[in-house]
C-alpha cells in the first residue's frame, strides 16, 4: 500500500500542490501551484521536493520550498512566486488527496488544525481523519509548525534569494580554491600533464620590393 502524501490535492478536475494552507487575513483562501502548468524539469524538481522527507514532515510546503532548489539552482519557493506560479484559490474548493483512493476538504483541514490549541475534541476529530483518510495527525508535529501560514512578501522572498545566492558564492570560491589545489597536485605527480605556456610568433617581416627607376638616355 503506497504511503500517504501531504500536500497534494485536487482544485475541481486539476491536481495542485498546496504551498499555503490560509492566507494571512484571509484565512478561507490557499496558495496553490497547478504542477501540470510548469515545464518538466520544474515540475519533476516540485515532485521529488515534496516527496521528499523534508517536506514530508512539514506541516506547511512552504516551509520546506523556501529551503529547497530547482534543478538549475533557482529556489522554489522564491521562483514559484516571481513567476505568478502561486495561485489563490478558496480552500473550500480544494480536497487534499494523500492517496488515490481518500480524500479531505482542506477548509474542514485547516479548522481542525486551528482548533488544536482548544483541547482533545480536535485532535480526536483529526484521529479520526487520520485513520479514515490516510491524513498525519498535525498533533504529532512540533508546534512551531502548527497555526496560521502566512504568504512571503516579496522582501522576505529576495532576503531569501540573497542568502542562497551568499552560500552559493562561497561554495563557488571553496570549489575553485580545492580544484586549484588538486591541480597543483596533479603536475607535480605528472608534470607532462601541466598545460605549455603558448608560444606567440611574431608576425613576419613584409618584404618590400624595391621600384626601379629606369633614367631614359637623351642622346644628343
Amino acid at each position: 500500500m503506497a504511503k500517504p502524501m501531504k500536500h497534494i490535492g485536487r482544485h475541481g478536475e486539476r491536481k495542485v500542490a498546496v504551498v499555503f494552507r490560509e492566507v494571512p487575513n484571509q484565512e478561507h483562501m490557499c496558495l496553490v501551484v497547478y504542477p501540470g502548468t510548469l515545464s518538466t524539469p520544474m515540475h519533476d524538481s516540485l515532485m521529488k521536493a515534496i516527496e521528499s522527507p523534508e517536506a514530508q514532515a512539514e506541516n506547511s510546503l512552504s516551509d520546506a520550498l523556501h529551503r529547497m532548489l530547482f534543478s538549475d539552482g533557482r529556489p522554489i519557493l522564491g521562483t514559484l512566486h516571481q513567476e505568478g506560479y502561486l495561485k489563490k484559490v478558496e480552500a473550500k474548493q480544494v480536497y487534499m488527496t494523500p492517496n488515490p483512493k481518500s480524500s479531505v476538504n482542506l477548509a474542514e483541514m485547516n479548522e481542525i488544525i486551528n482548533q488544536m490549541a482548544t483541547g482533545d475534541e480536535a485532535r480526536q476529530k483529526m484521529a479520526k481523519l487520520d485513520a479514515e483518510r490516510g491524513l498525519k495527525d498535525p498533533a504529532k508535529t512540533t508546534s512551531a509548525n502548527i497555526g496560521t501560514d502566512g504568504a512571503l512578501s516579496d522582501a522576505d522572498i529576495a532576503k531569501q534569494q540573497l542568502d542562497q545566492a551568499t552560500k552559493m558564492e562561497a561554495e563557488s570560491k571553496s570549489l575553485l580554491a580545492e580544484s586549484k589545489r588538486l591541480k597543483e597536485e596533479a603536475y607535480k605527480l605528472d608534470a607532462s600533464l601541466k598545460p605549455k605556456p603558448k608560444v606567440t610568433k611574431k608576425p613576419a617581416a613584409k618584404k618590400t620590393t624595391a621600384k626601379r627607376t629606369t633614367k631614359s638616355k637623351t642622346t644628343a
